[in-house]
């Protein structure tokens, strides 16, 4: 028994699903930047060894660890958010969302993603719950987990990073044994919430007929008119998804990264145009700043064609999947949480992406995992997957 154990105490599906992708990354942020002699594959490669380190550290680390500390960790990723509105913090693109410490710039939000799922495992392992009654007060420090460091985030503004983390949290109580009356209450309480954002768009296009105002040129003016914390160009983007036609009817402005990826996945066909083949991101067709990023599966499946597209689903859903394996056969509670967690988080982060690139999401900015170009994020997946095998190493080893 003891040699069967020793023999299958290192899962092999995780290292192989994160190298696979890893190497699809970095070769296809390579082709997306070889027209403009960009040298981002190069920093990628610089990450991902970083990561793998981190990897393999994390991995030797007895997941007990996270438990003890989850308060610590909540505590320094809180404190890192508000530091983005100290002179240490990074204004791109319109948004404080980097800071720079020692040469290099990284994303307190990523850090934040695995402090909520830490802290919100570490209160569900240590409580008692069942009817809602009775665990309204660990629902309370849950909700309070959650709105602090997603609040701050919302204003960088974030929207993206914001909207991975309540899936995550509701995924954590949904494998809880809460009372189903309280998931009957969120839905309700998301249905309203549907609700009043879908009031405000539709308001908001009022606004823009009534005082004939363009809203890719007119950005601002309906803010202070809502009551809602949206910015107009959150607004335009949801418009662009579902009224193109009013919002950019040209197809040269907001809709224009979303048109230039229909074409690109279309163009790929079955088996892609090639290797450095693609015309969308070497043309500039698909801009420089998302080709590498967020429309990264966009240049993937242009030239590796819908072939292509396959495999990387097929490696991202054993990926998940392994997860959710590795959650069922953790020794405790707070492994099954973190292990859980993890696999919502990529599933969020997989389908908003896949889906925007293919026109059945919103745009968000919102990276794919192992392929988007981004240290902050490669070294969160990295170091989930450290944890995962953490979790598969010393399941058989109790307390």
């Amino acid at each position: 028994m003891k040699f069967l154990q020793k023999e299958a105490s290192w899962d092999v599906i995780q290292p192989w699903c994160t190298l696979c992708l890893l190497v699809i990354g970095i070769t296809t942020i390579y082709s997306a930047q070889l027209s403009f002699l960009g040298d981002q594959w190069k920093v990628q490669l610089v990450w991902a060894g970083i990561g793998l380190g981190i990897y393999l550290v994390a991995s030797r680390v007895d997941y007990e660890f996270y438990l003890r500390h989850a308060h610590w960790i909540y505590m320094i990723s809180v404190g890192l958010l508000l530091s983005l509105w100290t002179p240490l913090g990074v204004r791109r693109f319109g948004a404080v969302r980097w800071l720079h410490i020692g040469g290099f710039r990284i994303q307190p939000s990523e850090l934040a993603k695995v402090a909520i799922l830490f802290m919100t495992a570490s209160i569900l392992a240590r409580s008692e719950v069942g009817e809602v009654k009775r665990s309204w007060q660990v629902l309370l420090k849950i909700g309070a987990v959650l709105l602090l460091p997603a609040s701050l985030i919302f204003f960088q503004p974030d929207l993206g990073s914001m909207l991975a983390l309540p899936p995550v949290v509701f995924a954590l109580l949904l494998i809880s044994p809460l009372s189903g009356k309280f998931f009957l209450s969120v839905l309700g309480a998301v249905l309203v919430m549907i609700s009043i954002v879908t009031c405000d768009i539709y308001a908001y296009r009022l606004y823009l007929d009534k005082h004939q105002l363009n809203p890719l040129k007119d950005v601002g003016q309906y803010e202070s008119h809502s009551w809602l914390p949206l910015k107009d160009y959150q607004r335009n983007r949801v418009l662009a998804f579902v009224l193109p036609q009013v919002v950019d009817p040209q197809g040269t402005g907001i809709s224009w990264n979303l048109r230039q990826s229909l074409i690109a996945i279309g163009s790929g066909g079955i088996r892609g145009r090639g290797f450095c083949r693609g015309n969308q991101s070497k043309l500039g067709y698909l801009p420089q700043s998302v080709a590498a990023n967020d429309f990264i599966f966009s240049v993937m499946a242009e030239e590796h064609g819908f072939m292509g597209g396959v495999i990387v689903l097929l490696l991202y859903a054993l990926m998940i999947a392994n997860s959710f394996r590795i959650a069922w056969m953790a020794r405790d509670s707070f492994g099954c949480f973190i292990a859980t967690g993890a696999g919502v988080l990529w599933m969020v982060h997989i389908g908003i992406n896949i889906g925007m690139t293919l026109g059945l999401m919103p745009i968000t900015g919102i990276p794919l995992p192992f392929l988007s170009y981004g240290g902050s994020f490669l070294i969160l997946c990295c170091f989930l997957q450290g944890m995962l095998q953490s979790v598969y190493h010393y399941r058989y080893h109790y307390a």
